[in-house]
């Protein structure tokens, strides 16, 4: 199949591919009992009517009959914030914030994976006669690192990331949901699930400064986990987790059980970035805003602004998510924390 050859996937930013017509995942008991358990808590739009749709492609899509699922990697935005950190130059404020949100060129990574999951959607109808698609990304009910796993493009690590041999676990899970089983030549596709390849490792759950990662279920308790805190409870004015710290500096996401796993450190020893710099208008703006003013600075500046103004200035970006309030108040335990 032409669609699949290299120039083409490169095209569209994919670094790896796999394919299934298994539509049940392999973790949904897992998944359940994590449910069930209320280690998803505060995240209740993975509970009820998501929850079921989860428990099946088809429940998803009755048209299911076989998936692509591609990778979107933004491993080179990580290293290129690593270089900050690591250089620690004066102007940096020693804030931190998640490889993703300046992955894609600044840009939310929903808008622009999802035009190309649809550009390889139409491609694909090109070729195939009353071929239907469905894409998915991390905002549908789609147990999305199972589909990976189920089309053997990784394994679950022990922070419920999958990690691909070869790109390491900085990537963007994108797929097409498909109503035809495609006649893939076998030599393009896995036949086979992953091995787990973590072996005796801990250093992912060594690592995390609040213990939230459940090393037997592999799991992740959400109340605990500093990216649910920094991004998705931009309301709270108090902590929900009396684990909770940003000492460490992340006051958007956070990158730590991935920077210390062997596999990310791999690629990060194989694939340079290209060179030291953010390249983009958006990169520049974000990193300028957030980590090279002081922080007294830049929280006086973020009380100052209205959240109309915020919005409007990270228009397009994953920072709209948070808003003003929720990267305050992230600012504000952070200086807290480091009292």
């Amino acid at each position: 199949m032409t669609l699949f050859e290299q120039k083409k996937l490169e095209k569209w930013g994919v670094v790896d591919f796999g394919y299934t017509t298994e539509a049940t995942p392999l973790t949904r008991e897992h998944y359940n009992q994590w449910v069930h358990n209320s280690e998803h808590l505060p995240l209740t739009y993975l509970e009820g009517e998501r929850q079921q749709k989860r428990q099946s492609l088809k429940e998803h899509w009755p048209e299911f009959q076989s998936a692509l699922v591609f990778l979107f990697s933004y491993h080179e935005s990580h290293q290129l914030l690593q270089a900050i950190y690591k250089k620690n130059p004066p102007s940096w404020n020693g804030l931190k914030l998640a490889s993703y949100a300046l992955g894609f060129e600044g840009e939310d990574y929903h808008h622009l994976i999802k035009a190309r999951l649809i550009a390889i959607g139409e491609s694909l109808k090109t070729d195939f006669a009353d071929l239907e698609y469905k894409l998915t990304l991390d905002t549908h009910p789609v147990l999305e690192r199972d589909l990976a796993m189920r089309a053997g493009i990784g394994w679950f690590g022990k922070n419920s990331m999958l990690i691909n041999r070869g790109h390491g676990s900085f990537f963007i899970i994108g797929s097409i949901l498909l109503n035809q089983q495609l006649p893939i030549d076998e030599s393009l596709i896995k036949k086979e699930m992953e091995t787990d390849h973590c072996g005796q490792c801990t250093r992912c759950i060594d690592a995390c400064p609040t213990d939230a990662i459940d090393p037997v279920s592999r799991t992740i308790t959400a109340r605990d986990c500093i990216s649910t805190f920094t991004i998705e409870q931009f309301k709270l004015e108090t902590v929900p987790s009396e684990k909770m710290t940003l000492k460490d500096g992340f006051v958007f996401g956070c990158d730590i059980c991935q920077d210390v796993c062997p596999w990310n450190k791999r690629v990060d020893r194989e694939n340079s970035p290209v060179d030291s710099h953010f390249r983009h208008q958006k990169q520049k703006q974000i990193i300028d805003f957030f980590l090279m003013k002081k922080i007294t600075d830049l929280a006086l500046e973020l009380e100052a602004m209205s959240e109309g103004a915020f919005r409007r200035l990270f228009q397009n970006t994953s920072f709209e998510r948070s808003g003003r309030r929720g990267i305050l108040k992230n600012i504000r335990h952070y200086l807290l924390d480091k009292k």
